[in-house]
């Protein structure tokens, strides 16, 4: 053997190598960040998939399906994924609007008739994107569950909240709202001539390869179901003396599932991405690109929601994102060629909060570059009572260090309704209402922390100030009657 051929048999070699340990040292780094997360946060059970480059290159299992008969999760397992479905919803109707059935920009009274008139003016994008100011039907819906409540009917339930009043001025604010995806499930049912969830498994499911996605709810049995999970402080009106996990169940009616009712796996999920990007569902690159474009209020700027996903501007690798139950999150980094799905079956647990880090193992810039993950990072080690004075030195490190309003807000509710902290979550609205003095969101959302934390003269003058900014906040002024009265 000639000494060149040597060298670069060599060469190769040690390229090689470097790879499998780069791989290697990558998939170490992601273990070690799960395990912290599910210790943490004590998760039972978890799946993760990563998708790179069109191909799942990682898809891992970990912890419990069910702890009472000790069931481990395998790549099999089927999670709830809860408000995830409302991103399988968007295709759907986009592959109505691919067809020149349904048009973005039309009213919902040109497929729907018989609608209240506050709410025939409203536009299929004003549904998907939640700026309808729709009386949402979850208040006719059991709080604990979902499910309606008593004997209420499907019917009645849509007879009844159909009298309510609207919430806003449709396109005026954002409002997280199910009463919007039940529309849509109506024109899908009506234009394809036969029940949504049929038309998700034929044009959808069939067509990616997903056997384990299907729609269903805790009464239904469905093979491989992890047991779902939740931390309460009350149990049966008592207070408990420390957090108790239960177990936690879900009712999703029929016609509400095209807002939460799916179940799915990692892996199916993964695929269904894949496809998604290389045009197995949507024809058009046009078709996707709209898919993924923000909406838009009524002064122009745009909404925090697409079409059934959720926007997370930034300077660089901006994610597509959509979550589910505060239990799932799927993550597509369409700059980076790079998706990361992350299902788990604790209630609370907001896997969302940590996807970014995880993303950070296949390209550090994704980790450096969101400026709410560079900020968690800091405040566990240094306390969330630094949060406005970390946030003050990021910004003189790096100028295009700017957390959104709403990504402020989404974690500081995730804290203060899930397994977070609520004092870490009052720091967190703190810091919002710092950074963005002039929103009358902030206050209204700080007011309902103080709130909740016993703090009733300071909500008090939280949500006078948010009133003061927005005249039109009704929760303001409802809030400030309620406090009033007690």
């Amino acid at each position: 053997m000639n000494s060149f051929r040597f060298l670069t048999i060599l060469l190769v070699f040690a390229v090689q190598c470097g790879i499998v340990f780069g791989q290697t040292a990558q998939i170490s780094n992601v273990e070690t960040l799960i395990r912290r997360e599910m210790q943490e946060r004590r998760i039972p059970g978890l799946q993760l998939a990563v998708v790179q480059h069109g191909k799942v290159v990682l898809l891992k299992s970990y912890g419990m399906a069910n702890i009472q008969n000790a069931v481990p999760v395998t790549d099999r397992s089927v999670f709830m994924i809860n408000s995830c479905t409302k991103a399988f919803t968007g295709v759907a109707m986009m592959q109505l609007v691919e067809e020149g059935i349904v048009d973005l920009g039309a009213p919902v009274s040109q497929y729907l008739d018989g609608l209240p008139a506050n709410w025939q003016p409203v536009t299929i994008r004003q549904l998907l994107t939640h700026v309808s100011g729709l009386p949402d039907i979850n208040r006719i819906a059991n709080p604990n569950t979902g499910g309606l409540v008593g004997s209420e009917t499907e019917d009645a339930a849509w007879a009844k909240i159909q009298t309510f009043p609207m919430d806003f001025p449709t396109g005026e604010q954002f409002s997280y709202n199910q009463t919007n995806y039940v529309l849509l499930a109506k024109i899908i049912d009506k234009f394809r001539g036969k029940p949504f969830a049929q038309v998700f498994s034929e044009r959808q499911f069939q067509v990616v390869g997903m056997p384990g996605t299907q729609f269903g709810d805790s009464r239904d049995v469905i093979p491989n179901m992890v047991q779902q999970y939740r931390f309460v402080t009350k149990l049966d009106g008592q207070a408990l003396p420390e957090k108790r996990l239960v177990n936690n169940y879900g009712e999703m009616s029929p016609f509400h599932r095209t807002a939460s009712g799916l179940n799915s796996t990692a892996e199916d999920i993964a695929h269904w991405i894949i496809a998604l990007q290389q045009g197995k569902l949507l024809k058009t690159k046009d078709a996707l690109k709209t898919l993924w474009t923000a909406g838009t209020y009524n002064n122009g700027s745009p909404t925090q929601w697409a079409l059934g996903w959720v926007t997370k501007p930034r300077p660089k690798h901006s994610p597509i994102v959509i979550t589910g139950g505060g239990r799932s999150a799927f993550f597509v980094y369409p700059e980076d060629d790079l998706a990361i799905v992350v299902l788990t079956n604790l209630a609370g647990g907001y896997p969302e909060e940590f996807v970014d880090e995880l993303a950070g193992f296949y390209n550090p810039d994704i980790a450096a570059s969101d400026p709410v993950t560079a900020l968690h990072m800091q405040l566990r080690k240094r306390g969330f009572g630094q949060a406005i004075e970390v946030a003050n030195e990021l910004k003189k490190k790096d100028a295009n260090f700017q957390p959104s309003e709403n990504d402020l807000n989404d974690w500081g509710y995730q804290m203060l309704n899930g397994g977070g902290n609520a004092q870490n979550a009052l720091e967190i609205f703190k810091l919002n209402v710092s950074l963005f003095p002039q929103s009358w969101n902030v206050y209204d959302s700080y007011g309902e922390a103080l709130l909740k934390n016993g703090q009733k003269e300071e909500a008090i003058a939280m949500y006078k100030k948010s009133v003061e900014l927005n005249p039109d906040n009704q929760n303001g002024k409802s809030m400030l009657a309620r406090i009033a009265g007690n």
